[in-house]
């Protein structure tokens, strides 16, 4: 083999070893706890912040959002979304007993939301077998380099299953110790306006 053909070897080993070595590496990712299950009664407006351990890739997990909790076993109109995952559901569309549906905002600050158009809210869609939310189905993106989901810079409209607003953006998918599977949103409950407008 003649030394060009020993440097590109070379070279494409260094590659390799440096590939392997980055995805060893712990990722440097935001981890949140999760939340206790069943918490009871309302807890006000917020802003709050709701980690689902969704990692069980078998169980859905059901989250009410005006009690900032998961809900194990939750009558039909008791779950506002649910998780396994990355996956996301809202309740309210084909197939669903709420009336729940989400909306885009786009990457204003959830803070600075102040109402909530009344009108628009998109619930679950019949696909085939399964059922989507395209919004819910984009909330986050995925680095083929380091493995990793990062919450995508959007903030959400949310109609929940018996009709209340909130605004809401996802803030990560990992558990302490950088394990997946474990979904973190920050929201908070406002008005509606008539006309639609978000300031």
């Amino acid at each position: 083999m003649s030394n060009g053909g020993l440097s590109a070897v070379g070279a494409l080993v260094v590659v390799a070893v440096v590939l392997v070595g980055l995805s060893l590496r712990h990722p440097d990712v935001p981890e949140y706890p999760p939340t206790p299950a069943e918490r009871s009664g309302e807890v006000g407006t917020g802003p709050r912040i709701l980690t689902v351990d969704a990692s069980d890739p078998d169980r859905w997990r059901y989250v009410n959002l005006a009690r900032s909790a998961v809900v194990e076993y939750p009558s039909d109109t008791e779950w506002d979304l649910a998780f396994r995952r990355f996956e996301a559901r809202v309740n309210g569309g084909d197939g669903f007993p709420g009336v729940g549906g989400v909306l885009d905002l786009g990457t204003v600050p959830l803070d600075s939301v102040r109402l909530l158009p009344s009108e628009g809210y998109v619930g679950m869609t019949a696909v085939g077998r399964d059922t989507s939310q395209v919004l819910l189905g984009d909330w986050y993106s995925y680095s083929f380099t380091s493995h990793v989901l990062s919450a995508r810079d959007r903030t959400l409209g949310v109609r929940t299953a018996k009709g209340q607003h909130a605004a809401l953006r996802f803030l990560s998918y990992y558990c302490p110790g950088a394990q997946p599977g474990c979904v973190t949103v920050r929201y908070l409950f406002v008005q509606t306006s008539s006309d639609g407008a978000v300031p």
